[in-house]
Formats: structure tokens, C-alpha cells, sequence
């Protein structure tokens, strides 16, 4: 398999262009999801209850097998930002009034680096697929939302964090990922700001609009 491009060249073309994500196996994109799903329950497998609770990385396998997750378009609702692009190939992108922008998008078909049990070194792979150079030491461990209403106090789901930008004059940036080995998809939010205070604001801002949506089967 040929070494992708670096997560460096990849950070850099949220501050212009297009933010890619090479995954293996030519992998489809999911649409991101406009509202929250409501979970349905399947025989042997209770969704709702999974919805319910928070999904730290040693609860992965409490998912449905190969059913994706999905992410929320809630951004466009937070004060200073507005949506420049929407569900191209799955990705939706958003700019802020103080120059931060964000991309956001799901992918399926994540079985090749997925480590089976472990969602964590399953994410952990999915870094070091996007730069070989990452070490997993330089990841650290952050939330999203993980269903639930808006505005209301819900579960978690934990995501690795990886950062860049800290040399002098470089653009501060962020990317938030996991890849669900169980449900064969991963979650990839990349962010770009002008300065550190603005790229926290933003991370909470991400944190609180970007919900993570369950899988309904």
C-alpha cells in the first residue's frame, strides 16, 4: 500500500482548500446527518440502551456490527459560524467569523485498521495510516457528545486528539478522530485557527454542536 499524505499536508489544506482523509480500500463516505437518529432496537442488540450511556474506547464492541455512526450538522447553529460546504463527498465544512475553519466527515469500510477489541489502538492506527510519523504519545484523549438532545447535559464518546501548530508563526490546528472497529466507520473532525485562544474556543464549540450519532441498528 503507498504511504499517504502527511497529516501535516493534510492539516494545511484546511487553512485553503479541500481537508482529504485517505483511508484503505477506496471507502464510501457517509452523509452527515442534518438531526440526531433515533436509535430503534434489533433482536440481540439494544441500541437504545447503548445510545444511552457513554462510550469510552473500551465500549466499542458494544456496537452493532457494521452499522456506521453518523455526525450532526449542528455547527451551522452556533454563534459566528456558517456553513461553507455542505455533504461534499461527506464532508461538511464550516467557517467562523474569527477565521477558524473546520471539516467534518464519516467513513465507512475502516475494517483494514481496526484492531479487534480495541478502539483505541484501532484510532491510534488511523493516525498513524493518515502520518507514519505520528507517535502515540503525541495523541491525547478528548470528548464529543454522543447522541442525546441538544442543549441538554448527555453521554460522551471518547475520541484521540492530535495537535500541531506550535512553532513560531504556524497556524494553530487540531484533528479529533476514532475510528469504531465494531461498526466499521470512523469520525474525522479537523480543525485551523489563527491563534491558540481561538482554536480552544472552536475545540468548544466542536465539542458541544458536533454530535457524534449513534447507530440505529
Amino acid at each position: 500500500m503507498a504511504l499517504p499524505l502527511t497529516l501535516a499536508v493534510i492539516l494545511a489544506g484546511a487553512a485553503g482548500c479541500s481537508v482529504g482523509v485517505p483511508d484503505p480500500a477506496a471507502p464510501r463516505d457517509v452523509q452527515t446527518t442534518p438531526a440526531l437518529a433515533t436509535p430503534t432496537i434489533t433482536p440481540g442488540h439494544d441500541a437504545a440502551a447503548v445510545a444511552a450511556r457513554d462510550l469510552p474506547f473500551t465500549a466499542g464492541d458494544s456496537l452493532a456490527a457494521g452499522v456506521a455512526v453518523g455526525l450532526s450538522d449542528g455547527l451551522r447553529e452556533a454563534p459566528g459560524w456558517k456553513p461553507v460546504k455542505e455533504n461534499v463527498a461527506g464532508e461538511n465544512r464550516y467557517l467562523k467569523a474569527d477565521g477558524c475553519l473546520v471539516s467534518a466527515r464519516v467513513r465507512v469500510n475502516q475494517t483494514p485498521l481496526a484492531v479487534s477489541g480495541d478502539d483505541r489502538a484501532s484510532t491510534v492506527e488511523l493516525f498513524e495510516y493518515l502520518d507514519p510519523t505520528i507517535l502515540p504519545n503525541r495523541l491525547t484523549t478528548d470528548t464529543l457528545r454522543w447522541g442525546g438532545e441538544p442543549e441538554k447535559p448527555g453521554p460522551k464518546v471518547e475520541v484521540l486528539v492530535f495537535e500541531s501548530g506550535s512553532a513560531p508563526g504556524a497556524k494553530p490546528t487540531a484533528v479529533l478522530a476514532r475510528l469504531f472497529g465494531k461498526a466499521g466507520s470512523s469520525v474525522y473532525i479537523s480543525l485551523s485557527c489563527p491563534d491558540r485562544a481561538a482554536l480552544a474556543a472552536a475545540r468548544a464549540d466542536v465539542a458541544e454542536r458536533l454530535v457524534v450519532v449513534p447507530p440505529s441498528n
